[in-house]
């Protein structure tokens, strides 16, 4: 809820309820964000499900779609596909009319994709992911990858792009260090792009908020996506919220209530 406000600020006023994608800050009562990077809170929804929403769409949005230009009827590999991100990635991705692929680490995490929407969901602790990525899609491979994990995932994800597909790296779970084979890059016209978000300006970021409110929360509003919120805790028990985080046994986001 808005309590105070800058000088300059006149699209908003002290009782709205919004959520906001915040540089830090946010494990708290109140927090500082920056005007433009508020976006409203869909009619009949708590302030636990809107809290649920900044970080992971801004994310989803600002890669998938700005950075890898993901277009309808094109593929889509998510790997983490139960994490907050991925099960973003796969209603967002969905809705724009793409074809969604994503690996997990149980089958009852794959079967949660599946149920979310994901066309198909590969267990990486029973099955390698480049050999069912080649045979669901003909060995054509992938147009985008959406990848949190890093490491030796890089080279299997080249194994299973199609031509002109890119790869966007948005985490390094398994390490920032990879081998690079150039010539795949090379004859495929791959793109191998990534980011980080905090680090970027407000006008960046602001951007990112006008597309979201745009053409994301009409469908946040009719209920076509929806957040998919793991747990909550109370602000004190922050630490057990990371030690569930860290564990990877949950599906979907983590919420802290104030």
């Amino acid at each position: 809820t808005v309590v105070a406000l800058g000088a300059v600020v006149n699209h908003l006023k002290a009782g709205d309820s919004v959520c906001a994608l915040v540089t830090g800050g946010g494990y708290a009562e109140y927090c500082l964000a920056s005007a433009e990077l508020c976006l409203p809170i869909p009619e009949g929804w708590s302030f636990v499900q809107a809290a649920s929403l900044p970080e992971t769409f801004f994310t989803v949005w600002s890669n998938v779609f700005d950075r890898a230009h993901l277009l309808p009827n094109e593929t889509l590999l998510v790997h983490g596909g139960s994490s907050g991100i991925g099960t973003t990635a796969i209603q967002l991705a969905k809705a724009f009319h793409a074809r969604v692929f994503v690996t997990a680490g149980s089958e009852a995490k794959c079967q949660f994709c599946m149920e979310l929407g994901a066309d198909a969901a590969i267990n990486y602790k029973e099955r390698d992911f480049v050999e069912e990525i080649n045979r669901l899609t003909d060995s054509k491979g992938v147009d985008v990858i959406l990848d949190m994990i890093g490491g030796n995932y890089f080279q299997h994800n080249l194994k299973c792009m199609a031509f002109d597909a890119r790869l966007v790296q948005i985490a390094i779970q398994n390490g920032a260090k990879a081998e690079i084979n150039l010539l795949p890059i090379m004859l495929k016209r791959l793109t191998i792009t990534g980011s980080t978000l905090r680090a970027r300006d407000d006008a960046f970021k602001a951007d990112i908020a006008q597309k979201l409110y745009k053409k994301v929360w009409p469908l946040l509003a009719t209920g076509k996506i929806k957040p998919v919120i793991h747990s909550t805790f109370a602000l004190n028990d922050a630490a057990c919220a990371h030690e569930l985080m860290e564990s990877s046994q949950h599906i979907g986001k983590i919420i802290l209530e104030v």
